[in-house]
């Protein structure tokens, strides 16, 4: 195997310097499958994605109606999102019970 040289020209590289080279070759890959393994452990699992991206979309409605809820100051508005957020409510228990 040939390297290069500060000077420009190129030096025949020793047996050694090969081993070096795949012994950092052998660490990286060995790396990557730690970091892959600790990725796995510690992902959650997803029974149902089709419920959790249900219950996401109900989270993420909660959050908005109450943002409403705290700007309005119309009390027949106020009334229709306290029920529509206890709705919303409803429906999240109703798929969180699925999904345990």
């Amino acid at each position: 195997m040939l390297a290069a040289s500060g000077t420009g020209t190129l030096k025949r590289m020793g047996d050694a310097g090969e081993g070096l080279i795949d012994a950092e070759a052998r660490i990286a890959e060995r790396m990557e499958e730690l970091e892959r393994a600790r990725n796995e452990k510690h992902a959650p699992v997803v029974r149902n994605p089709e419920l959790v991206q249900a219950l996401e979309s109900l989270r993420l409605a909660r959050v908005e109606l109450q943002r409403q809820l705290e700007a309005t100051t119309h009390d027949r508005r106020r009334a229709m999102l306290v029920d529509a957020v206890a709705e919303i409510d409803r429906r999240m228990a109703d798929l969180s019970a699925t999904l345990a």
